[in-house]
């Protein structure tokens, strides 16, 4: 795997997160209602940025669950069970979720995604946040908020390293 070209620093992925984070506030005036579920692996660690600067705005804490879509993506034929794939179990009935991923690509993750949150409960709404959208979307799905567009080829990957996950905050674009 080769490194093309670092995509975002330390310092650009936390001002973006930082932007995202007001974005999220003035669109849903305030964060009282809203939950965050972060789509596993790396949507979580970003999700709880996400938080923790919402928190610092608003002084509000703001629930945060992670979400496992393996169970509800449409190319995986074995049939997994559904069972505990949003932790912790939260009520998000009536309440506006921000799923937030790292990269959006194809759509099938959030597609995935959405399907799981529908059958948790009747949200009042249902946003996306992403820190880098690639483009080639294969599913009409388009995020609500988005870090950094980065026009990619099909043979490059956008490789998001969180500190929770990695050790270190960047995004790399490399080629496969």
């Amino acid at each position: 795997m080769k490194v093309k070209a670092e995509i975002m620093s330390q310092d650009q992925m936390r001002r973006a997160l930082k932007r995202m984070s007001h974005e999220i506030l003035e669109r849903n005036s305030g964060a009282a209602n809203i939950v965050l579920i972060g789509i596993l692996r790396r949507g979580k660690p970003l999700a709880e940025a996400i938080r923790d600067n919402i928190f610092q705005i608003e002084g509000v804490e703001v629930p945060v669950a992670e979400l496992d879509v393996s169970s509800f993506r449409d190319d995986i034929s074995e049939l997994v069970d559904r069972k505990d794939y949003l932790q912790p179990a939260l009520d998000i009935e009536g309440k506006d979720i921000v799923l937030v991923d790292d990269v959006i690509y194809t759509g099938r993750t959030t597609r995935a995604a959405l399907d799981a949150c529908l059958s948790a409960g009747r949200a009042h709404s249902i946003q996306l946040a992403v820190l880098i959208d690639r483009g080639h979307r294969e599913i009409p799905i388009r995020p609500d908020y988005v870090g950094k567009n980065v026009p990619t080829s099909k043979n490059e990957r956008v490789n998001v390293q969180t500190m929770s996950t990695d050790g270190e905050d960047r995004v790399q674009l490399v080629e496969n």
